[in-house]
């Protein structure tokens, strides 16, 4: 099915037993210490079990402050590094290290101090990097191999050092922030000096063989930045310095161009991957916007990559390998792009001693290998779940797969809950995906779907269930607005199911995650519309987005045409439109159509009817209180354990 996905290749040396390549993404799952502890090897280990064939993991080669990524700049990391390698490669995979320095560097016994070949802005950091000196440049360079000599010794099968992301080296190597006058600086060979001489330490301290590969910023997306033709010039170089792979990477976090966000397309990058594979004659990477294997596949038929590089997709789900080798492509848990893990781990770089990590929205187990197991239960119990959305599958999934009988009520003519509205605006596809994985793993798992059913009390006390689980949901909310329930009035969920059609002018009442998504819905694909209005009440458009994605959200709707007004109450609602209280100030605005999307609520009476008729009786996900996936499916899941 998947013929060059799961076609073995080499790197250096090394064989590796297909071309998926897990890249590097810091987790925030290290010890205090910066050491590797249990929850950073396990979390690892069950990518390496779920198929992946090289696992390449971020580590600090110098002391940067932070132990947001782990340390092989010392000796003592060492037990750990085996560690964790021994359990990678026990599962058939092979183990990568990443080095990696970010935008900080730690002198002496002073604090961490922001710094760069130059001293140009850094708008992430909001600050401006002091100048390294070329002492200090010899000493990073002198630190990389060292570390690399850790890491051969720590048992890694190759290794990699990151030149990307508007990271130190990126900014060596960029004509924007090398502003330089020396050996290290102006042209591209002395701007690609400092990569250069890593390499060589590399050489001298691990060794020739060591298979050894560069992330490359491929195309910075950077105003004044270098383009993939120059980059192919360094791809050249590097193979000449003897450099074994190119892992491609595009982008600066301050980039405004979006690299993984929902709306840019799968494989999106591929092309620059191409652009430097026909470059060199070593192994190139391809990576960004690759979250299932169709995309993968069709991007190394093309010859477009000798591998494919996923991040979230296996931090989603861990097992995609092995489920699309084994044609499971129903049961893959899909990455839905939403950014939430990188917006829980960037704060670490305003915030180095915060002590953040990563979550996955779609899987509460990742980075919590040790917390969550699924184990048989002491007794198999009958089980009955109100309500098929993601709280109620989730609890359905991890019960059944304990061994209890779980029966699953869902009133619709098919799963999915909100799940199934939330797929509709554009580029939400792969939410209708996540529901159709959560029932296809239900069911395997032995739980039986009752569809079409509402479950009620009087089931509940003739069949007699030992478990009741409600995930009924929320409601809309309906605000009291004179004039709320007029013919003109409709709907979101009207709207993205296209039951109702509408036409002209449109308002929107409520910009959280649901006004937007409807207003972008009704602008790219309604007929007829001339202009979309959304008015929030509150100062905040959007506030559940992750702050990695939601910058890059609002700004596409502003292109889109899409007016968006905060701090504005509506006051009343007529035939002709809405008056509104903008900050004081009275207004009218004219509106063919107006959509409601005010946000949900929980209606007390779907659960309290429930109450006492079983043994144990639980309730999870919206109509406990109204939130996002992440806190439904890791409701369902805890709920699953516990019973």
């Amino acid at each position: 099915m998947f013929q060059h996905l799961f076609t073995p290749g080499r790197i250096g040396n090394i064989e590796i037993r297909n071309r998926i390549v897990m890249l590097p993404m810091t987790m925030g799952y290290s010890e205090a210490d910066g050491t590797v502890g249990e929850r950073f090897i396990n979390y690892f280990a069950e990518r390496a079990k779920g198929g992946a064939g090289l696992i390449i993991i971020p580590f600090s080669p110098l002391y940067a402050g932070s132990h947001m990524a782990p340390g092989v700049f010392d000796d003592r990391y060492l037990p750990g590094l085996r560690s964790l390698t021994g359990a990678i490669q026990n599962h058939g995979a092979k183990a990568a290290c990443q080095l990696i320095t970010a935008y900080s560097m730690v002198f002496g016994d002073n604090p961490p101090e922001l710094v760069g070949p130059s001293p140009f802005p850094n708008k992430l950091m909001r600050g401006t990097p002091r100048a390294l000196t070329v002492e200090e440049i010899h000493g990073l360079v002198e630190g990389y191999g060292k570390a690399a000599r850790r890491a051969r010794e720590g048992g890694f099968d190759a290794l990699e050092f990151i030149v990307g992301a508007g990271y130190i080296l990126n900014r060596f190597l960029s004509p924007l922030s090398n502003q330089r006058d020396d050996e290290y600086g102006g042209s591209l060979e002395n701007r690609m000096r400092i990569i250069l001489e890593i390499v060589a330490s590399i050489r001298k301290e691990a060794g020739e063989d060591f298979p050894l590969g560069i992330r490359l910023n491929v195309e910075e997306q950077m105003p004044g930045g270098y383009t993939v033709d120059e980059a192919k010039i360094v791809a050249r170089a590097l193979e000449h310095a003897g450099v074994n792979f190119i892992n491609t990477y595009t982008g600066w976090h301050e980039s405004t161009i979006p690299t993984v966000a929902p709306f840019v397309p799968k494989g999106a990058f591929a092309m620059l991957s191409e652009k430097i594979r026909v470059a060199v004659n070593i192994p190139v990477i391809a990576a960004n916007r690759i979250n299932d294997p169709e995309t993968a596949e069709r991007i190394l038929a093309n010859g477009q990559a000798d591998f494919i590089g996923m991040a979230r997709a296996l931090i989603a789900d861990p097992y995609l390998p092995n489920k699309a080798k084994e044609g499971r492509i129903q049961e893959i848990v899909p990455c839905l792009a939403c950014g939430n893990c990188l917006s829980d781990i960037m704060v670490v770089y305003k915030d180095p001693q915060c002590g953040a990590s990563a979550a996955c929205t779609v899987n509460p187990f990742a980075g919590k290998e040790i917390k969550y197991v699924v184990s048989p239960a002491a007794k198999s119990k009958k089980v009955f779940i109100a309500g098929a959305g993601p709280a109620g599958m989730e609890a359905a999934l991890i019960a059944a797969e304990r061994g209890h009988k779980v029966t699953i009520f869902e009133k619709e003519s098919e799963p999915g809950g909100w799940l199934r509205i939330g797929c509709l605006p554009p580029h939400k596809e792969d939410i209708a995906n996540l529901s159709r994985s959560l029932a296809a793993r239900a069911r395997k798992a032995g739980a039986e779907f009752r569809l079409g059913s509402t479950l009620d009390v009087r089931t509940v006390e003739q069949e007699q269930p030992e478990v009741l689980i409600l995930a009924v949901g929320a409601s809309p909310i309906i605000p009291d607005i004179p004039g709320i329930r007029g013919d003109n009035v409709l709907s979101a969920e009207d709207v993205l199911t296209q039951k109702k059609k509408v036409r002209g002018r449109i308002v929107v009442i409520g910009g959280g995650l649901v006004g937007c998504e409807t207003a972008e819905f009704l602008v790219t694909k309604g007929q007829g519309i001339t202009s979309v209005t959304v008015l929030e009440m509150m100062d905040r458009l959007a506030p559940t987005i992750s702050s990695s994605y939601r910058p890059f959200f609002l700004g596409m709707l502003k292109m889109l045409g899409i007016r968006l007004e905060k701090r504005t109450i509506v006051e009343e609602v007529n035939a002709a439109g809405v008056k509104v209280n903008r900050q004081g100030t009275p207004e009218f605005m004219e509106a063919d159509a107006v959509v409601l999307a005010a946000g949900l609520q929980v209606d007390p009476k779907t659960v309290e009817g429930f109450q006492g008729k079983a043994p144990e009786v639980y309730t999870v996900g919206d109509c406990v209180r109204p939130r996002m996936i992440r806190e439904a499916v890791e409701e369902g899941l805890i709920v699953g354990l516990k019973i």
